[in-house]
Protein backbone atom coordinates (compact mmCIF):
# COMPACT_ATOMS: atom_id res chain seq x y z
CA UNK A 1 0.00 0.00 0.00
CA UNK A 2 1.75 2.90 -1.18
CA UNK A 3 2.33 5.80 1.38
CA UNK A 4 0.14 9.11 1.69
CA UNK A 5 1.30 12.26 0.88
CA UNK A 6 2.55 14.61 3.68
CA UNK A 7 1.38 18.11 3.10
CA UNK A 8 4.25 20.38 5.03
CA UNK A 9 2.83 24.05 4.64
CA UNK A 10 0.44 25.75 2.97
CA UNK A 11 0.39 29.34 1.15
CA UNK A 12 -2.69 31.30 -0.07
CA UNK A 13 -1.58 34.49 -1.66
CA UNK A 14 -4.48 37.21 -2.50
CA UNK A 15 -3.88 39.54 -5.64
CA UNK A 16 -5.91 42.99 -5.46
CA UNK A 17 -6.11 44.42 -8.65
CA UNK A 18 -5.03 48.58 -9.35
CA UNK A 19 -6.83 49.95 -11.93
CA UNK A 20 -5.68 53.70 -11.80
CA UNK A 21 -2.85 55.17 -10.36
CA UNK A 22 -2.36 59.10 -9.58
CA UNK A 23 -0.60 61.46 -7.42
CA UNK A 24 -1.92 62.85 -4.14
CA UNK A 25 -1.11 63.97 -1.08
CA UNK A 26 -0.49 60.22 0.54
CA UNK A 27 0.62 57.03 -0.41
CA UNK A 28 -2.64 55.08 -0.37
CA UNK A 29 -4.05 52.02 -2.04
CA UNK A 30 -7.95 51.08 -1.75
CA UNK A 31 -9.78 47.70 -2.05
CA UNK A 32 -11.78 48.73 -5.09
CA UNK A 33 -8.45 49.16 -7.00
CA UNK A 34 -7.53 53.03 -6.83
CA UNK A 35 -3.89 54.08 -5.81
CA UNK A 36 -2.26 57.08 -4.84
CA UNK A 37 1.22 57.98 -4.68
CA UNK A 38 3.10 61.11 -2.89
CA UNK A 39 6.75 62.26 -2.55
CA UNK A 40 6.16 63.29 1.02
CA UNK A 41 8.37 61.03 2.54
CA UNK A 42 11.22 61.71 -0.05
CA UNK A 43 13.15 64.44 1.85
CA UNK A 44 12.80 61.99 5.04
CA UNK A 45 14.26 59.14 3.33
CA UNK A 46 16.91 60.99 1.64
CA UNK A 47 18.02 62.96 5.01
CA UNK A 48 18.30 59.06 6.81
CA UNK A 49 21.11 58.28 3.96
CA UNK A 50 24.34 59.84 3.83
CA UNK A 51 24.74 58.29 0.49
CA UNK A 52 22.21 59.58 -1.25
CA UNK A 53 21.50 62.40 -2.46
CA UNK A 54 18.17 63.04 -4.50
CA UNK A 55 15.03 60.62 -5.10
CA UNK A 56 12.55 61.30 -7.58
CA UNK A 57 9.50 59.33 -8.15
CA UNK A 58 7.00 59.42 -11.28
CA UNK A 59 4.25 57.46 -12.91
CA UNK A 60 5.03 55.56 -15.97
CA UNK A 61 1.20 54.92 -17.18
CA UNK A 62 0.66 51.51 -19.55
CA UNK A 63 2.39 52.02 -23.09
CA UNK A 64 4.25 55.32 -21.78
CA UNK A 65 6.96 53.63 -22.55
CA UNK A 66 8.72 56.16 -24.58
CA UNK A 67 11.15 57.12 -21.98
CA UNK A 68 14.66 57.97 -20.43
CA UNK A 69 15.57 55.50 -18.00
CA UNK A 70 18.68 55.43 -15.56
CA UNK A 71 19.84 51.78 -15.13
CA UNK A 72 17.08 49.33 -14.01
CA UNK A 73 18.36 48.16 -10.71
CA UNK A 74 14.76 45.82 -9.98
CA UNK A 75 11.71 45.42 -10.58
CA UNK A 76 9.73 44.91 -7.43
CA UNK A 77 6.06 43.81 -6.69
CA UNK A 78 4.08 44.99 -3.54
CA UNK A 79 3.52 42.06 -1.39
CA UNK A 80 3.29 41.40 2.12
CA UNK A 81 2.78 38.84 4.68
CA UNK A 82 -0.83 38.91 6.50
CA UNK A 83 -0.30 35.30 8.45
CA UNK A 84 2.98 33.50 8.83
CA UNK A 85 6.09 33.73 7.92
CA UNK A 86 7.20 33.50 4.30
CA UNK A 87 6.67 30.39 2.46
CA UNK A 88 3.21 29.63 4.35
CA UNK A 89 0.13 31.20 5.87
CA UNK A 90 -1.40 34.04 3.95
CA UNK A 91 0.39 36.60 1.30
CA UNK A 92 -1.47 40.10 0.26
CA UNK A 93 -0.36 41.56 -3.35
CA UNK A 94 -1.04 44.20 -5.45
CA UNK A 95 -1.75 43.41 -9.65
CA UNK A 96 -1.58 46.32 -12.14
CA UNK A 97 1.31 48.18 -10.37
CA UNK A 98 5.26 47.08 -10.18
CA UNK A 99 8.28 49.53 -8.78
CA UNK A 100 10.78 50.11 -10.86
CA UNK A 101 14.15 51.32 -8.78
CA UNK A 102 16.54 53.25 -10.58
CA UNK A 103 19.95 54.56 -10.05
CA UNK A 104 22.90 56.92 -11.13
CA UNK A 105 25.07 59.20 -9.23
CA UNK A 106 25.59 62.85 -9.18
CA UNK A 107 28.11 63.38 -12.29
CA UNK A 108 26.16 60.81 -14.40
CA UNK A 109 27.38 57.74 -13.88
CA UNK A 110 25.13 55.07 -13.83
CA UNK A 111 24.49 52.33 -11.39
CA UNK A 112 26.10 49.41 -12.34
CA UNK A 113 29.81 46.95 -13.05
CA UNK A 114 29.67 45.45 -15.89
CA UNK A 115 26.77 46.69 -18.13
CA UNK A 116 24.20 49.37 -17.47
CA UNK A 117 20.48 49.93 -19.00
CA UNK A 118 20.05 53.26 -18.90
CA UNK A 119 18.66 54.65 -22.09
CA UNK A 120 14.97 54.49 -23.73
CA UNK A 121 12.67 52.91 -21.07
CA UNK A 122 11.05 50.76 -24.31
CA UNK A 123 14.16 49.54 -25.45
CA UNK A 124 15.57 48.32 -21.99
CA UNK A 125 12.51 46.51 -20.46
CA UNK A 126 10.90 43.35 -21.49
CA UNK A 127 7.39 43.31 -21.05
CA UNK A 128 4.85 40.36 -20.56
CA UNK A 129 8.02 38.15 -19.06
CA UNK A 130 8.06 36.58 -15.30
CA UNK A 131 8.63 38.75 -12.77
CA UNK A 132 8.26 41.77 -15.33
CA UNK A 133 5.40 44.32 -16.10
CA UNK A 134 2.86 43.25 -18.45
CA UNK A 135 1.60 45.78 -21.34
CA UNK A 136 -1.45 46.84 -18.62
CA UNK A 137 0.39 47.82 -15.59
CA UNK A 138 1.78 51.09 -14.28
CA UNK A 139 5.05 51.71 -13.29
CA UNK A 140 5.96 53.80 -10.06
CA UNK A 141 9.70 54.88 -10.97
CA UNK A 142 11.54 55.35 -7.77
CA UNK A 143 15.08 56.93 -8.84
CA UNK A 144 17.96 57.44 -6.98
CA UNK A 145 20.81 59.95 -7.46
CA UNK A 146 23.85 58.46 -5.69
CA UNK A 147 26.81 60.67 -4.01
CA UNK A 148 29.50 60.66 -6.75
CA UNK A 149 31.12 57.45 -6.93
CA UNK A 150 28.73 55.17 -5.33
CA UNK A 151 27.23 53.36 -7.74
CA UNK A 152 29.96 51.17 -7.76
CA UNK A 153 30.38 50.79 -3.65
CA UNK A 154 28.64 48.61 -1.81
CA UNK A 155 26.59 50.71 0.95
CA UNK A 156 25.14 52.94 -2.41
CA UNK A 157 23.52 50.17 -4.07
CA UNK A 158 22.09 48.88 -0.72
CA UNK A 159 20.80 52.10 0.38
CA UNK A 160 19.19 52.94 -2.77
CA UNK A 161 17.29 49.36 -1.97
CA UNK A 162 16.67 50.40 1.85
CA UNK A 163 15.12 53.27 0.97
CA UNK A 164 12.53 51.98 -2.21
CA UNK A 165 11.88 49.19 0.71
CA UNK A 166 10.37 51.83 2.80
CA UNK A 167 8.79 53.52 0.59
CA UNK A 168 6.88 50.21 -0.26
CA UNK A 169 6.09 49.59 3.20
CA UNK A 170 3.60 52.12 3.45
CA UNK A 171 1.37 50.27 1.15
CA UNK A 172 2.29 46.97 2.44
CA UNK A 173 0.50 48.25 5.65
CA UNK A 174 -2.40 49.10 3.83
CA UNK A 175 -2.65 46.23 2.37
CA UNK A 176 -2.45 44.04 5.23
CA UNK A 177 -5.73 45.34 6.76
CA UNK A 178 -7.77 44.43 3.21
CA UNK A 179 -10.24 42.18 3.92
CA UNK A 180 -9.18 38.79 1.93
CA UNK A 181 -12.74 38.16 0.83
CA UNK A 182 -12.54 41.11 -1.35
CA UNK A 183 -9.24 39.71 -3.92
CA UNK A 184 -9.67 39.97 -7.38
CA UNK A 185 -7.46 36.84 -7.65
CA UNK A 186 -7.16 33.51 -4.92
CA UNK A 187 -3.83 31.18 -5.45
CA UNK A 188 -3.15 28.41 -3.05
CA UNK A 189 0.38 26.51 -2.98
CA UNK A 190 1.14 23.40 -1.04
CA UNK A 191 4.49 22.16 -0.28
CA UNK A 192 3.63 18.41 -0.52
CA UNK A 193 6.55 15.13 0.13
CA UNK A 194 5.03 11.67 -1.86
CA UNK A 195 7.12 9.11 0.24
CA UNK A 196 8.75 6.94 -1.85
CA UNK A 197 8.61 9.12 -4.97
CA UNK A 198 11.35 10.98 -6.56
CA UNK A 199 12.93 14.25 -4.91
CA UNK A 200 13.64 16.73 -6.90
CA UNK A 201 15.86 19.37 -5.85
CA UNK A 202 16.45 22.98 -8.40
CA UNK A 203 19.92 24.31 -8.31
CA UNK A 204 19.57 28.21 -9.04
CA UNK A 205 22.41 30.11 -9.09
CA UNK A 206 22.47 33.87 -7.72
CA UNK A 207 24.98 36.46 -7.72
CA UNK A 208 27.41 37.29 -4.70
CA UNK A 209 30.04 39.92 -5.69
CA UNK A 210 30.19 43.00 -5.66
CA UNK A 211 28.18 46.29 -5.12
CA UNK A 212 25.75 45.31 -7.98
CA UNK A 213 25.73 41.58 -7.79
CA UNK A 214 24.61 40.38 -4.30
CA UNK A 215 21.18 39.01 -3.44
CA UNK A 216 19.59 38.88 0.25
CA UNK A 217 17.38 36.33 1.74
CA UNK A 218 14.96 35.76 4.63
CA UNK A 219 13.63 39.12 4.76
CA UNK A 220 10.33 40.31 6.84
CA UNK A 221 8.12 40.72 3.97
CA UNK A 222 8.15 39.05 0.28
CA UNK A 223 10.51 40.34 -2.19
CA UNK A 224 11.60 42.91 0.80
CA UNK A 225 14.83 44.29 2.72
CA UNK A 226 13.90 45.02 5.85
CA UNK A 227 15.54 41.86 7.66
CA UNK A 228 17.14 40.28 4.68
CA UNK A 229 20.48 38.95 4.89
CA UNK A 230 23.24 38.92 2.26
CA UNK A 231 23.72 35.89 0.34
CA UNK A 232 28.01 37.50 0.45
CA UNK A 233 28.02 37.75 4.27
CA UNK A 234 26.45 34.30 4.63
CA UNK A 235 29.92 33.48 2.74
CA UNK A 236 27.77 32.31 -0.48
CA UNK A 237 27.12 29.22 0.92
CA UNK A 238 24.31 26.80 -0.63
CA UNK A 239 20.93 27.75 1.05
CA UNK A 240 18.15 25.34 0.96
CA UNK A 241 14.35 27.37 0.60
CA UNK A 242 11.12 25.49 0.14
CA UNK A 243 9.40 26.02 -3.41
CA UNK A 244 6.43 27.93 -1.45
CA UNK A 245 9.70 30.45 0.20
CA UNK A 246 10.64 30.94 -3.52
CA UNK A 247 6.85 31.79 -4.49
CA UNK A 248 6.62 34.20 -1.12
CA UNK A 249 9.06 36.36 -2.63
CA UNK A 250 11.80 35.26 -0.08
CA UNK A 251 14.83 36.09 -2.56
CA UNK A 252 15.93 39.63 -3.16
CA UNK A 253 18.16 40.56 -6.28
CA UNK A 254 20.11 43.57 -4.94
CA UNK A 255 21.50 44.30 -8.66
Amino acid sequence: MAEKEIDLRRLVIKAFHMTDVEFGEHNDITVDGHMTVSKEMLDELVAKEEHIEKIDIQIIKPGDHDRWTNTIMDIIPISTKVLGKLGEGITHTITGVYVMLTGVDVNGKQCHEFGSSEGNLKDQLYLNRAGTPGDNDYIISFDVTLAAGMGQERPGPTAAHRVCDEFIQTYREKLKKFKGEKCTERHEYHDIVRPGKKRVLIVRQVAGQGAMYDTHLFSNEPSGVEGGRSIIDMGNMPILITPNEYRDGIIRSMQ
